[in-house]
């Protein structure tokens, strides 16, 4: 490591190998000879005269790529895509004459970023997969496990840790749909040539507008793409990054709600993020247990939700058929989206692979507020046994307001139910007060909800990708 040079945290601290390397120099540039060499190909196949013995020289010289070759070139050049075009040819001396023929730098840089963004998009569905699979086995776990339920951040009415659950399972799956939408409707820009007019590839087949249409629909195929957008000027429409970028700021949303609450349930003692036998959680207070890695998780999401905004201003600020001050942005916020969405991710799979529940810490929290929660089923088995509605909801104010102040002005325990217990007028049903105050009764259909969830929608989805999330699986251990 360089230490007197500035490390970007996201790939020296945090990202995924697999997705560093789909943003290398090495992955790019490479991608970039396979589309000349397809380029090539392609149009040998529609009758243009190249021959075999350069298609098997572009071929030969896929990944050996001198990038100080290129460097030098780019000095004087000042142009990427003719640097690396230059240090081809070197290498492919009967291939230069037709390298990157009829094309324009847009070619490379704009076919290759679109499959980056794919290849990027699928890596993070494995994870994705792998998260929902674990959110899925939690809530499944804890669909019967009552806890208090928030309102305004204040207690309201109970619900089960399973059902909370589900919420932050739910997001993630809509992000999943998304996703998933996005790779298969993601289109190809193939060969567009220099205002999009495919101009130089008419005049190359000699005005035959149907060999136009067939080299870009051949290209797109060969590099695994079953459409392409109609019309483009030298750029694909910016749109497409907006759209992309705008999954991932969903990743980040739903990543940084579920992180969020963790940090707020280990607050309560609730509920803990896994913590190491030896993991230091301050430096001074040797007896905390920092929610490190939710913060973490909140921290990047923050960033990540916010980097849509980059190609919204580029698409609405782009001149004509194309200008260049989408470029250098776009080297940095496109790379970076998808690095801090894996990293996001990983944390977040890291966290609920052994999240700590704490049942007795919810259960004392749940009997401290479940007095004037429970009121109201109190009435009405009071009513049903003879009682006076009008002079029983009195009782219970009266109760409610004194046990209240005595929690507030004294610190003292909620003693409503044995007040109310004690009181002449519930005196009907003193006797079946523990069946009427059991928390799993004040929960709905909480469980059912989960249940009902899980079967009839994350399950199915989790079955058909099963091999994927085998794979990815493998990936990950790797």
């Amino acid at each position: 490591m360089d230490t007197n040079s500035y490390c970007n945290p996201l790939t020296d601290r945090y990202a995924d190998a697999a997705m560093s390397h789909i943003w290398s120099p090495q992955f790019k540039h490479s991608t970039w000879r396979k589309l000349w060499l397809t380029l090539a190909r392609c149009e040998k196949e529609l009758g243009l005269e190249i021959t075999d013995q350069q298609i098997s020289e572009l071929a030969a010289h896929i990944e050996d790529i001198d990038f100080d070759r290129v460097a030098e070139y780019e000095k004087s050049l000042r142009h990427d895509v003719m640097s690396h075009i230059r240090t081809l040819a070197e290498l492919c001396p009967e291939a230069a004459p037709i390298i990157h023929l009829g094309a324009t730098s847009c070619f490379v840089t704009d076919n290759t970023e679109l499959i980056q963004m794919r290849e990027a998009m699928k890596f993070l569905r494995g994870k994705l997969l792998k998260l929902i699979s674990q959110l899925a086995d939690f809530c499944d776990a804890n669909k019967d496990l009552p806890v208090l339920g928030f309102t305004h951040l204040q207690p309201a009415q109970l619900t089960t840790l399973g059902k909370r659950f589900a919420l932050y399972l739910q997001d993630f799956y809509f992000d999943f749909q998304r996703l998933e939408r996005e790779i298969e409707n993601l289109p190809f820009r193939s060969v567009k040539g220099t205002t999009g007019t495919q101009a130089s590839f008419l005049a190359l087949f000699d005005g035959d507008h149907d060999k136009c249409r067939e080299l870009e629909r051949r290209v797109a195929a060969e590099m695994g793409f079953s459409h392409v957008v109609a019309v483009s000027g030298q750029t694909y429409t910016r749109k497409l990054d907006y759209f992309v970028l705008s999954i991932l700021s969903g990743l980040g949303q739903s990543a940084s709600k579920i992180a969020t609450d963790i940090r707020l349930m280990a607050n309560m003692k609730e509920l803990e993020e896994p913590f190491g036998a030896k993991q230091v959680g301050s430096s001074a207070m040797a007896y905390k247990r920092n929610p490190m890695r939710s913060e973490r998780v909140t921290s990047l999401a923050r960033y990540l939700i916010t980097l849509p905004l980059n190609p919204a201003f580029t698409t609405a600020t782009q001149w004509f058929e194309r200008t260049l001050d989408d470029s250098a942005n776009r080297r940095i916020v496109l790379a970076e989206a998808f690095l801090a969405a894996d990293v996001v991710l990983s944390i977040l799979l890291n966290v609920t692979s052994g999240l700590q529940v704490w049942p007795k810490v919810i259960e004392r929290h749940i009997k401290a507020e479940l007095p004037f929660m429970a009121t109201e089923n109190l009435l009405m088995a009071a009513v049903k046994k003879g009682g006076d509605r009008q002079k029983l909801h009195e009782v219970i104010r009266t109760h409610s307001m004194e046990a209240s102040r005595q929690v507030k002005a004294e610190g003292l325990d909620n003693d409503l139910l044995i007040r109310l217990k004690s009181d002449p007028a519930f005196a009907a049903i003193s006797d079946d007060f523990d069946a009427l105050l059991d928390p799993r009764s004040f929960v709905g259909r909480a469980p059912r909800q989960v249940e009902d969830f899980l079967n009839e929608e994350i399950r199915p989805l989790l079955a058909a990708h099963a091999a994927e999330m085998a794979d990815a699986a493998e990936e990950l251990r790797v």
